[in-house]
Formats: C-alpha cells, sequence, structure tokens
C-alpha cells in the first residue's frame, strides 16, 4: 500500500510516532508551557483564515519555488530549529540533513542540537542556517560563529525569546533534564520501545554535543559548569552590531512577537525576523503568533523579510502564513513527528504532505504564484 494512504496527514504520523517514543521524548516533543493555551490559540487563530475560491482558470501549474534572502529554494518551507532533536528521534539531525539538502530546503541546526555543526557538514550541503542562543562569554561566541562558517552554514538565527527558561510542567512531570539525566523510570521507558532503544545505541546517548564542547570544568555539578549555562547570555540591543562585526553572512533574528521590536530590528541591521512565540513553549500569556504577523507586516514595509512558524501543521497553514505577510515558513515540530513515526520515510512524507497540500490549495484559490494568496483572503474584522 502507498505510503500516502496510510499517512496522508500530519495527524496520522503524530499517532505512530506517540506509539513508538518513549514517554519522556514524546513529552518533550508535544508539550508547550503553563496550561498550553498559546499552543492551542496558535492553533485556532490560524483555523479563522479563510479563503475564496476562483473558477474556470484554465490550464497552468502552481509555482512553490521561493527566493529568501538572494537563495531560491523549492518550496516556500524549511525544517525549524528543535533543541535535542536526536532525543527525539535518533540520528535525527542527519536524517534533516540530508532530507533538506535533497529538497533543497533549508535546516536550521539548533544551538542545542545533539551534533555539532562539524557532523552534519558533509550531509547539508549550501542548505544550513544555524541557530545562536547568545553565550555568555564573548570568546565562545566568536568561536561558535567560525565552526559554523567553517562547516558551511551561512545564515545565522539568533534567537531571543528565551530570556530565562521556561517550567514546561509536562516534561517536569516526565522527570525529564536537559541533557537528560538517566532514571530507572527513564530506562524502563526505553526497554519498552526497542526501536527508539536501538537507534540510541547506534548514536549514542543525546547529549548537548555544541554547548559542552565549551564546558572547561569536567566533573564539576554547578550551574556554571553545565552546557546549558555557555548559552544562558543576556544580549540588548548592541547585540547585533557586534555579531555583524563577526558574522558576513545574513543575520536573521527568531522570537518576535512585536510590530514596535520588529521595526526597530530592522533599523538596527537584521536581515530578516522570524515571527513566532516558540510555539507556546516559552510565554502561555501571550497572542498566537499569525495574531501577530500582520502588524509586523504593516510596521517593517511590504519589501523586508519575514519568516513565520508556531502551530504550523498543513500546507494550507504555509498558504495563510504568506497570505498574512510572511515570505518564508519554517516548521519544527511537524517534521520531528514525522521522523518519530517512520524515520527518513516520515521526513519524505512531511515534506510532501506540505508541498501537496500548498499545490492542491492553490488550484482551489485559482492561483499560480504564492503572493496571490493575500488576494484570495477572506478579510477579517
Amino acid at each position: 500500500m502507498n505510503i500516502d494512504d496510510i499517512y496522508p496527514s500530519l495527524n496520522d504520523l503524530k499517532k505512530r510516532a506517540k506509539q513508538r517514543l518513549p514517554f519522556f521524548a514524546w513529552e518533550y516533543l508535544d508539550s508547550a508551557t503553563g496550561v498550553e493555551d498559546q499552543k492551542t490559540r496558535n492553533r485556532i487563530e490560524l483555523d479563522k483564515i479563510l479563503f475564496e475560491t476562483r473558477i474556470l482558470r484554465g490550464e497552468y501549474t502552481p509555482n512553490q519555488e521561493t527566493t529568501f534572502l538572494g537563495k531560491t529554494y523549492s518550496h516556500p518551507f524549511g525544517v525549524a530549529p528543535v533543541g535535542m532533536s536526536g532525543m527525539i528521534w535518533p540520528g535525527a539531525e542527519y536524517i534533516l540533513a540530508r532530507g533538506c539538502a535533497d529538497a533543497k530546503i533549508p535546516y536550521c541546526l539548533s544551538a542545542v542540537a545533539t551534533v555539532t555543526p562539524e557532523m552534519i557538514s558533509s550531509s547539508i550541503g549550501d542548505m544550513g542556517w544555524m541557530q545562536l542562543y547568545p553565550p555568555t562569554d564573548p570568546n565562545v561566541r566568536r568561536d561558535m560563529l567560525r565552526r559554523a562558517k567553517d562547516a558551511g552554514f551561512h545564515t545565522l538565527v539568533l534567537t531571543v525569546d528565551v530570556p530565562a527558561p521556561s517550567r514546561r510542567e509536562r516534561q517536569r512531570r516526565a522527570q525529564l533534564t536537559i541533557p537528560p539525566r538517566i532514571t530507572p523510570k527513564m530506562l524502563w521507558e526505553t526497554a519498552t520501545h526497542p526501536s527508539w532503544a536501538l537507534g540510541t545505541a547506534r548514536y549514542g546517548q543525546p547529549r548537548l554535543r555544541f554547548a559542552e564542547s565549551y564546558v572547561k570544568v569536567k566533573g564539576n555539578t554547578s550551574s556554571t559548569a553545565h552546557p546549558g549555562y555557555i548559552i544562558r547570555g543576556k544580549p540588548d540591543w548592541n547585540y547585533l552590531s557586534e555579531l555583524r562585526d563577526e558574522w558576513d553572512g545574513h543575520i536573521i533574528v527568531k522570537g518576535v512577537t512585536s510590530a514596535h521590536d520588529a521595526s526597530k530590528l530592522k533599523d538596527v541591521g537584521a536581515d530578516a525576523v522570524w515571527v513566532s512565540n516558540h510555539s507556546g513553549r516559552q510565554f502561555d500569556g501571550g497572542q498566537s503568533s499569525i495574531e501577530t504577523l500582520p502588524g509586523i507586516r504593516k510596521a517593517v514595509g511590504d519589501s523586508f523579510p519575514l519568516i513565520f512558524d508556531s502551530g504550523v501543521e498543513g500546507g494550507l497553514d504555509i498558504l495563510r502564513a504568506i497570505a498574512l505577510g510572511a515570505n518564508f515558513v519554517m516548521l519544527g515540530r511537524a517534521f520531528h513527528y514525522a521522523l518519530a513515526a517512520l524515520g527518513k520515510k516520515g521526513f519524505e512524507q512531511m515534506a510532501f504532505i506540505l508541498s501537496d497540500d500548498i499545490n492542491t490549495n492553490m488550484y482551489q484559490m485559482g492561483i499560480e504564484e504564492l503572493s496571490q494568496s493575500s488576494d484570495r483572503i477572506i478579510k477579517r474584522d
């Protein structure tokens, strides 16, 4: 049977993923923070965006090819950074790097990945973006940037919406720490999920390999020796100019939901702004990401590059974001559900679901170019 007949939607992949993952890994992937109202709002507000259809358009082929920051991608979407991907599914970063290179879509490697930039440099081709959480030590930052550049990553994604760790109560109940601390409960969950266990045996225990390479004090249990401490800097508005002196590629600032902040980032030299609420994982009291997008587009003007994420589950959602002002859309959870469900085939199926859904809905709207989606949106009060 065709794989698309078994897993035609993200929800089908999610069900399979939940069966294959240890409980702690599922809770890490699926959870948000607080009572998860913002995660719910992300979905509800996307569903409110409706389009009108047009008929009798004749013969044409929808065009998904997208140029963003001077580089042309096959589709208007890519893979967002997800921390500890290799804990969600063993070898995830390698699968994503190869898959994105083959599909000609960007892959943003997390600063808290289970691999270093060097480990996937031969797989990612020229599709590599690198996330940066601000290090506390500027010398560490400079070395991280050097390593990313030497490994072939051309676009830097400065992530600014984690001024402090969020509570993520579901992860606490699952007794999960980052990096993971081995417990009897975790060992039992691992043993009862053999596919995950065998994969982990092959790739090794999930660790923050990039950050931990800067931990100088071995065996010290203090917070300053924890690899996560390395990337808990407190940047201000001068930080971008410091990065400009050290990074000669594009700089995207991720985690923006304020029109005021977006406008200021444009003024201080960001190449693009990434509209995101961390998919509800940081602040349960905020608006949905899609609610903030139109105001941000208005604040930065028509030509300034914007990326969107949070709550996106299909091609229709990608068109919704583009219609409201995004130039590009990134997905994190969706691709990781797919990996957990089917491994490499999961990535391929998720990419197909998105691209096929975009095509189908562009035909329904009677549009050939992605930018025309804004002409079909039904205006809301």
